[in-house]
């Protein structure tokens, strides 16, 4: 990560329906190292509720959300426990 790219890894969801690009965020994320951030980038409508319902539930910290065109931009940053369970419904 450097000053001026915020985010360790970026995926390209775009294109990729639900629940596709939450999926492929948490294979992403669990290869990462604890507290590295992940750039995701989708454009299913569906993404605004879905990504942080799963970084809630995963214990993950979504440090960032916004548009670009049609897309929607997350910043997410791994948990740091990487032992850390999900949170208990």
């Amino acid at each position: 990560m450097t000053s001026d790219q915020p985010w360790d890894q970026e995926l390209d969801a775009t294109g990729l329906l639900c629940p596709l690009p939450v999926l492929k965020a948490r294979k992403r994320l669990m290869a990462m190292a604890p507290g590295a951030v992940l750039r995701l980038v989708a454009t299913d409508p569906a993404a605004v509720i879905d990504v942080p319902h799963f970084c809630a539930e995963a214990g993950h910290a979504l440090i960032a959300a916004s548009a670009e065109g049609a897309a929607q931009v997350y910043l997410i940053r791994r948990r740091a426990d990487a032992a850390q369970s999900p949170k208990p419904a």
